[in-house]
């Protein structure tokens, strides 16, 4: 048994790792031909990739997947803990679980992911989940084929998370989501550490992995007729600090582009880490798509350094402006926290201020959520959930109506649209623009998704665009 350890995670001496590649046991393999499974993912889009690297290993093991988790021998739970809603709703999942476990006795269920990491969600699971067969980490995800066979084997509940980070693994089996778009990792971890965060506890150090296996993996999707992909990273910009003294996200940006993929996107962005030369890149090269994810969290200098984000407003704007000012054409989406503690109405009149300035495109508004372990926790806060409520419906009313008026400015133009599948609305198709919009159109011909269309847009909404195909 291996328990999590918020003190071991925390450290970031200069250990280093090895690359290894993926090997599945030839003794487990197909060995549980006749089974199903089910994974239900929550959080992050690391999170989904993880999973699609859950999926791969399964069905090497003979599993196959079913949509209802009702019809599975076999549940996993890929969790996050970023904020106290997904922890609540996966602990709600693992009660609904516990109840089909009475009728169908032989069913497996595991959990992974970031909740995995928290010493506090293992012990509870130790103390009032012992119907849970297994919990495995982010650290060694590859070894859920032997964790399985284990917990089977023994019929004993399996607790195997490291709070440091091994090796570093490649050549693991992935069955994509998707046949067009695909997510690839090109660093985990993070060094930041901004005191409301948890991820640094539970992911580890920045890890970069080598720009040969990334390039290779792109350019076997390219190979595949994939249309884009996503860099993934819990702070992409770090990328190769860790690793190379002269080659960095800039660097990786531009080799990919090279690749003649149609579309690059990256995410996840700190601003303190986004160079000059990252810049440069992305308007340089058409196929990286002119769309940043840019957090702020806060337009206060003074509650940005409480959080610790290594950065003021002053030099936020000023990175805004020159992406704004350099990038044709570009939208930038943010993440704003509120209520965090210490925030005034002074405070939060900055972050009002900013936003006005910044009219972002897009942005994801969260009340301050506060997460066991971090510096955080130990912060004073005199604001009542009432008061922070109130903040986040007056910011959401500024933010939503920025918006919809950009939105009205695309009324007659014509965007590129990557089709993504058939819309709820009837006839209509859906897709996403260069600019990640998303756009509901029609079509006088069938086409495929995967297909990159030309759209003139009709109509405008807060959060989708309307259209035809021309």
């Amino acid at each position: 048994m291996h328990l999590p350890d918020y003190k071991e995670a925390r450290s970031r001496d200069k250990r280093t790792y090895n690359r290894i590649n993926f090997t599945l046991d030839k003794n487990i393999e197909k060995k549980y031909v006749g089974k199903k499974y089910h994974v239900k993912t929550y959080g992050c889009q690391m999170n989904e990739h993880d999973s699609e690297n859950i999926c791969a290993m399964l069905e090497a093991l003979g599993f196959t997947k079913t949509d209802d988790y009702l019809d599975a021998d076999l549940v996993i739970l890929n969790t996050c803990s970023i904020r106290e809603n997904a922890h609540n709703k996966a602990f709600g999942m693992l009660g609904r679980l516990k109840h089909l476990k009475n009728e169908k006795k032989d069913l497996l269920i595991g959990l992974c992911g970031c909740m995995a990491q928290e010493r506090s969600v293992v012990d509870e699971i130790l103390k009032d989940y012992k119907f849970v067969n297994f919990v495995f980490g982010t650290h060694n995800l590859y070894e859920l084929p032997k964790i399985i066979d284990k917990a089977v084997e023994e019929n004993k509940q399996q607790i195997e998370v490291y709070s440091r980070e091994g090796d570093l693994v490649e050549g693991l089996p992935v069955i994509r989501s998707n046949s067009y778009k695909a997510y690839v990792n090109i660093i985990y971890g993070c060094d930041k550490f901004c005191t409301y965060c948890i991820v640094p506890y539970t992911r580890g150090r920045e890890r970069s992995r080598k720009k040969e296996d990334i390039l290779e993996e792109v350019n076997e999707l390219v190979k595949d007729g994939y249309k884009e992909v996503t860099l993934l990273g819990q702070n992409v910009n770090a990328y190769g600090k860790d690793l190379y003294e002269d080659y960095n996200m800039g660097d990786l940006l531009e080799d990919i582009a090279k690749l003649d993929i149609p579309r690059v996107r990256f995410m996840t962005s700190h601003p303190w880490d986004f160079t000059d030369k990252m810049i440069e890149v992305i308007g340089k090269y058409p196929n990286i798509m002119p769309s940043v994810h840019l957090p702020v969290q806060s337009g206060s200098s003074k509650i940005l350094k409480l959080m610790g984000r290594r950065y003021t407003r002053e030099s936020y704007l000023e990175l805004f402006h020159k992406i704004k000012d350099t990038v044709p054409g570009v939208t930038i989406s943010t993440d704003i926290i509120v209520g965090f503690p210490g925030e005034t109405e002074e405070d939060f009149l900055e972050t009002m201020s900013l936003v006005e300035e910044c009219r972002f495109d897009n942005a994801f508004t969260f009340i301050f959520s506060e997460r066991e372990g971090t510096p955080a926790c130990k912060l004073e806060d005199n604001t009542s959930l009432k008061e922070k409520e109130e903040r986040l419906q007056r910011l959401n009313e500024v933010v939503n109506s920025i918006f919809l008026e950009k939105n009205k400015a695309l009324v007659g133009k014509t965007l590129k649209v990557l089709v993504e599948g058939t819309s709820e609305k009837k006839d209509m198709y859906f897709g996403y623009s260069e600019t990640n919009k998303l756009i509901n159109f029609t079509s006088d011909k069938d086409i495929l998704c995967g297909d990159i269309v030309d759209v003139e847009i009709t109509d405008a909404k807060t959060w989708s665009l309307d259209g035809k195909r021309i």
